[in-house]
This record gives structure tokens, sequence and C-alpha cells, in this order.
């Protein structure tokens, strides 16, 4: 072997060590960066349960609000999220599920459908305050709804549109296209390829993204503070149109009272919001597995 070779081999050799090098180095940085961020979130999720107990008992989940800690609960605004939650999904699933079938599979590339797949890319990453404005104009006080639950469900729905409509769209894009090939090949409309094949191939992914649409609303105050959502609620609401409080807002306002009490309160209400979230989203990914298990495809 010449030596010209040689130079050539022992060069390749060490530039192979520094690849293997730097990449066990970026999966150590990663490994570091995601292990820190659990660590962070137990730390918190440990400090919060600490704080709330003593305080998360039967008489907190079905007492009202009070000035007096002792005696204040979290069921008027449990029963808000509950009712705003659901009203949110009722409203927003089958507009942003129709809205990704019409953009992905009926509608035609011109400048109109282009223009509106980037005003709704755009949308997704707009400041949730923006939204509570717009649902203040609009449903609030040019349709007059008030402080009902309706004007919050609408509001919430135009906060997570953009979200359920680009996973949805993501979901149907990931189904073969020999699915649809098929489907036509034997005769079937375009709606019955869509409906028998398309949707329930695509349900795990469009069902994904309602999960983060609506785990994104159950979470947000910001929209509710601007439609005028209420801190201090003594009844449960009864229709769409009943004013209501939130258990974001609920939270917000005993954090801001200055007694060491109602900072327990606070605990305890994030508490009682993530057992809320975490119920709906074993209830969203056990639909999803059952689906994804009874796809063929």
């Amino acid at each position: 072997m010449s030596e010209a070779a040689t130079l050539l081999l022992k060069s390749e050799g060490s530039n192979l060590q520094r690849r293997h090098r730097r990449s066990r180095m970026m999966k150590t940085f990663f490994q570091v960066a995601t292990w820190t961020g659990v660590l962070m979130l137990a730390i918190l999720l440990i400090q919060i349960s600490w704080q709330a107990m003593g305080w998360l008992d039967f008489q907190f989940l079905t007492s009202f609000p009070s000035r007096f800690a002792e005696k204040a609960g979290i069921k008027a605004a449990l029963w808000g999220t509950i009712w705003l939650i659901l009203l949110t999904a009722v409203i927003s699933i089958p507009i942003g599920v129709g809205a990704a079938v019409y953009l992905e599979e009926y509608a035609r590339p011109n400048w109109l459908n282009t223009t509106i797949e980037i005003n709704i890319a755009n949308l997704a990453g707009t400041p949730s305050i923006v939204y509570g404005i717009l649902g203040l104009a609009l449903f609030v006080r040019w349709f007059g709804l008030g402080r009902s639950l309706l004007a919050g469900a609408l509001t919430m729905s135009l906060l997570i549109l953009p979200v359920t409509i680009m996973a949805s769209r993501e979901a149907l894009r990931a189904v073969p296209k020999s699915i649809r090939l098929a489907s036509f090949a034997l005769g079937a409309t375009q709606w019955n390829t869509i409906r028998h094949h398309v949707l329930p191939a695509a349900l795990p992914g469009i069902m994904t993204g309602i999960i983060l649409a609506l785990s994104r609303a159950i979470g947000e105050s910001a929209p509710l503070v601007m439609i005028g959502a209420l801190s201090y609620v003594a009844f449960t609401p009864n229709g769409p149109m009943d004013s209501f409080s939130a258990l974001p807002i609920q939270i917000f306002n005993w954090a801001s009272r200055p007694q060491k009490e109602f900072y327990s309160l606070a605990a305890a209400g994030i508490v009682v919001l993530l057992l809320v979230l975490l119920t709906m989203n074993a209830a969203a990914i056990w639909i999803r597995a059952r689906a994804q298990k009874d796809s063929r495809w």
C-alpha cells in the first residue's frame, strides 16, 4: 500500500471517529435537555401537590367560592369548565374536520385556497388574547350573547380551529393515495371514499390533533378574561346562555389574593384542572386507540 493511501485511510478513520464523537455528544445533549424538562415538571407537580394537601377534599369540590378560605370551593368553576369544553368540542370538531376534508380532498390549488391555507397557518400562532378581543367584539357585543357560556365556547372554538384544521389535514395527507384509487376503481364516489376509507384511516391522527387543541383550550384564561368570565359565581350553569366561571379564572383569582391560604386553594385548583385534563385526554386516547385498532389500513 502506498504512503498516500495510508495517509488517506488514517484521515478517513480520524474523520469517522470525530463524527462518532460528535454524535455521542449530541445524543448526550438531547438526553440532558429532555430529562431536565421532565425533572422541572416533576418538581413543579410535587410542589403543587404538596401545597394542595389538606385542601383537596370533597368539600372543596362541592362548595362555591367564598371570601373565607376554609369555606371556599371550586364547584362553579369546575362545572363551568366542563360545560365550556363540551360546547367547544361540539362547535369546533365538526367545523375543523370538515374544513380539513374540504381543503385536502376537494379544494383545487388556486390563489384563494392558497391564501386560506397561509392564513390558517398564521392563525395557529396568534396569541390567545387576540382571540379574546375578537370574541368580545363579535360574540359578546355584536351578536349580543353577553358573558355566556356560548360566547366563551365560540371564542375558544376560534382559538383551537387552526390547530384542529392543520392536524386533521396532516392526518388526511398521511393516508396512502392507493386507498383512494382502489376505492375509485371499484366505482365508489369521492364522498363514499372519504367516509368509508379515508376518514377511518385518518381518525387516529385527527384525534391526536383534537386532544392537543382541547388541551390548549382548557388551560387558557386570557380569552375568558376578555369576554368577561366571572371569578365569583355562586351557581352552576344550566344552559349555554348562563354566566359562568372556569378553572383558570378561579385559580388566577385565588393566586392574586394576599392571604397565604388562597395560595393553597390555587394549588388545589391546579390539581383539579390537571385531573380534568388527564381524564379528557385519557378518554380521547382510548377512542383513538379503538379507532386505530378497528382500522384496516
